[in-house]
């Protein structure tokens, strides 16, 4: 675990490292399909990260967005906060939250565990025009902060955020 008196700067993942979102994936995933054949697309077939891709590339990402994000923003009331929630709000140095969940979601689960004062910059999947594991979420994130990638630490529990920080030139730390 990270001394919190070190100032280095930190960005965390939200969901599986900071909070646990109880979203009923497959619950939204529908909810998306649906969205996405109102607006005239045929998602058949198609899972969640799948119909994101559907949806960038159809023109039709606000009706994914409005449906998914409904669930995440009402799954971040309900969030259960995390250990690492603490060591964020211990840390000293600045402190980002980089999330594939929407931003809206991410800072209600802020707001919820009470970190979001400390927390400099948030930026979720719909803050930016690509989401992990490109590394432009991680970047902004870091830009917002105003630090350098390669003073940063990103911290995750997934692949997608591994290989975003290695995109990023970025050091990472799994989630214990």
């Amino acid at each position: 675990m990270q001394d919190p008196t070190e100032t280095r700067p930190v960005v965390y993942d939200l969901d599986g490292t900071l909070v646990r979102l109880p979203v009923d994936w497959g619950a939204a995933a529908e909810d998306a399909a649906e969205a996405l054949r109102d607006a005239g697309v045929d998602p058949d077939g198609t899972d969640l990260w799948g119909l994101l891709e559907l949806a960038s590339e159809t023109g039709t990402v606000d009706a994914f967005e409005a449906a998914v994000g409904a669930h995440e923003r009402e799954a971040a009331r309900e969030s259960a906060r995390l250990p690492l929630a603490n060591e964020l709000a211990e840390s000293t140095g600045p402190v980002g939250v980089c999330s594939l969940n929407c931003e809206a979601a991410c800072r209600e689960a802020l707001a919820v565990h009470g970190l979001t004062d400390r927390v400099d910059a948030v930026i979720g999947r719909d803050s930016v025009a690509t989401h992990k594991p490109d590394p432009e979420p991680l970047l902004a994130t870091l830009s917002a902060m105003g630090v350098e990638p390669a003073s940063a630490e990103f911290v995750g529990d997934s692949e997608r955020d591994e290989v975003a920080a290695r995109r990023a030139g970025v050091s990472f730390r799994w989630v214990e």
